[in-house]
This record gives C-alpha cells, sequence and structure tokens, in this order.
C-alpha cells in the first residue's frame, strides 16, 4: 500500500501528549472544525474539487440523519486536518460576529502562495494577498456559502498525509490546520481558559490579535483571539462555523477532561459516540462553542483506508433506516 495512505507512522502518535504545568495532560491541538454549508453538490465542488482535499467520510448528521455530514481532510483523515460540514440547504446565511469562529486557516507549503493566488483566480474565486502576518504570508478567501478561510505559508512536519491523488498538484496540496481565529467580545477570558485550563501557551500579539499555541509540535496548534468589543454577536447560518473540536489522546483523558471542566463550574454534554470519535461539547468563555474529541477509533473503521469517502456510512443504530435514509438525501455527482 502507498505509504502515504498507511497512516502508521511512529511519529505522528500523541501517546508523548503534551502536559500541564501540574503535569495532567494538556490539550494536544484542533482534531476537527466543524462548519455549515448549504447545497451539499456545491460544497463537495469546492471542497474537493477546487482545494482538493480528500473526502474522507460521507455520513448523515446524526442528529439529524435527512441531511449530510461530510468530513474532508488529509489522506487518512489524521486527527488536525478535518474540516466537517453539515449540510443544511434550507438554512439562512449566517453573519460573521462576535463568539464565534471568524476564519479558518489551513496550512500550504511555503513556496504555494503563487500557485494558490493562480489556480483560485482560474476558477474565479475572489481572493486576496493579506500583509504578513507573525511572519508568514496569507491568502484570504470565500467558500461557496461565505464562510471565510485563510492559507498560510507555513513549515509542515510529517503528522499530515498530503492527498495527493486530488485535484491539487501534490507538492502544493493543502497540510492540515494551521489555525483558527475566533472573535471575542473580551479576549482575556478565553485567553485565560486556553492557558490556564487547556495548557496552551502566549505567543504574540499585533493590533488585536492574539495568538496562543498548544504544546508540542504538530499540525492544528495555534489559535487566535480577536477582541471584537463593538461587534454583535454572531448569527449561526451557512458559511459560519458551528464548532471547534480539540484533541485528547483516548476516552480515559476525555473522561478526566469532563470531570475538570464541571468542576469549573461549565454545562458539559455527556460523552457522545460519534462513530469516528467520542466527544463532549460546552460553551467556552466568549461564546464560542468547545467540543473535545477523541483521536480513535479513526476514519478507518467502516471503510478501508484507499475506499474512504466513497459510500455513504451510516452509524450501526441507523443501518436499519438506509433505504429511507437514502431516499431522503439528495444525490451527489462525483467530484474528482
Amino acid at each position: 500500500m502507498d505509504a502515504n495512505l498507511t497512516g502508521e507512522d511512529d511519529d505522528v502518535s500523541v501517546a508523548d501528549t503534551p502536559t500541564r504545568r501540574d503535569g495532567s495532560p494538556a490539550i494536544h491541538g484542533l482534531h476537527h472544525v466543524t462548519a455549515i454549508a448549504g447545497d451539499p453538490q456545491r460544497n463537495l465542488d469546492f471542497y474537493v474539487g477546487l482545494l482538493g482535499l480528500r473526502l474522507v467520510k460521507r455520513t448523515i448528521n446524526f442528529d439529524d440523519p435527512g441531511t449530510y455530514h461530510f468530513y474532508f481532510g488529509d489522506a487518512v483523515g489524521t486527527p488536525g486536518t478535518i474540516l466537517t460540514f453539515f449540510s443544511w440547504p434550507a438554512a439562512r446565511r449566517g453573519s460573521r460576529g462576535v463568539g464565534e469562529v471568524e476564519a479558518t486557516a489551513f496550512a500550504i507549503p511555503l513556496e504555494s502562495i503563487n500557485y494558490w493566488l493562480e489556480r483560485l483566480r482560474e476558477h474565479h474565486v475572489a481572493a486576496e494577498r493579506l500583509p504578513e502576518r507573525f511572519g508568514a504570508q496569507v491568502i484570504r478567501l470565500l467558500d461557496a456559502d461565505g464562510m471565510l478561510l485563510e492559507l498560510v505559508a507555513a513549515e509542515s512536519g510529517n503528522e499530515v498525509r498530503p492527498w495527493t491523488e486530488g485535484s491539487v498538484a501534490g507538492e502544493h496540496s493543502i497540510r492540515g490546520f494551521h489555525s483558527v481565529s475566533a472573535a471575542v467580545e473580551n479576549h482575556q477570558e478565553t485567553a485565560t481558559f486556553l492557558t490556564e485550563t487547556f495548557g496552551y501557551r502566549f505567543v504574540q500579539e499585533t493590533g488585536n490579535r492574539f495568538r496562543f499555541a498548544a504544546p508540542g509540535k504538530g499540525v492544528g496548534k495555534i489559535i487566535d483571539l480577536i477582541g471584537r468589543s463593538e461587534s454583535p454577536p454572531g448569527r449561526l447560518g451557512t458559511g459560519s462555523v458551528h464548532h471547534i473540536a480539540f484533541r485528547v489522546l483516548d476516552e480515559a483523558q476525555q473522561n478526566a477532561w469532563r470531570v475538570k471542566i464541571l468542576e469549573l463550574g461549565y454545562d458539559v454534554s455527556p460523552i457522545m459516540d460519534r462513530v469516528y470519535f467520542r466527544s463532549i461539547y460546552f460553551r467556552a468563555p466568549g461564546g464560542v462553542l468547545f467540543e473535545i474529541a477523541t483521536d480513535p477509533p479513526g476514519f478507518a473503521t467502516d471503510e478501508n483506508v484507499r475506499e474512504l469517502g466513497t459510500s455513504l456510512c451510516l452509524p450501526p443504530w441507523m443501518e436499519g433506516s438506509r433505504p429511507k435514509i437514502e431516499q431522503i438525501l439528495p444525490a451527489l455527482s462525483e467530484v474528482g
């Protein structure tokens, strides 16, 4: 099997989970980001056809089984590379504001800025090259539903398995998440939570942007907080980020985090089985919905790695309803 599709590499293990000052495990970084799309075909065309991500999983929203839930990522669905979408064609367009993620940023190779500017231009996608941010080159663009994305030229390690069989040349392919930028009314409240609870460290600031990073090396380590004290609250809808998920090694660490966050006075959901990971949810200071998700069991639990995303996968408890679900879901054309 192609080495890029094995998903096996001692260097990408999170067994050596970084720790907080008190010796307890720290959050390892981003696991995934979940957003809301309108038309599912248009969503596929943009993220697979234009951005060249792999459709890692084609499933349904477990809480709304008449709608798709797509997972886009690298070749094997490495945590820290996964952008997921609930597809709600009838939903109204969201609006950006405080209490939500303002921009989701992918990492691209250092030499790929001009490639991506030209590619976006050729596909008639409005994009702009921003002034350097903390020494990095940045492209800003909107997806088909108006969601704000960024491409950041950055060094990447070997944790990400670039998807080389898609529409983007392998040497220029997206390398997982670089960061997310969250708009908050009072950045200090969220900053305190990230540093004192999650174990992030303050890195740098410029203007009203404050950068924090999870300990250790790897993908999806950065969160930028943007102070917007005069902005109205964001309105959830198509083009909005629904929540951001953080990585933990296993269910034991997740259980410990749930207890800890409850003790801090937050309203935390029960542990939920999402088939490919286990999840808990809570509203962080500043209003952004946080999830803590386990790395295992991963996306190869119901498809082999070669076939990821090629069929509609349902959770075991919904298999009996497959004919009805397939009848409700919109037909999709394949995207290369």
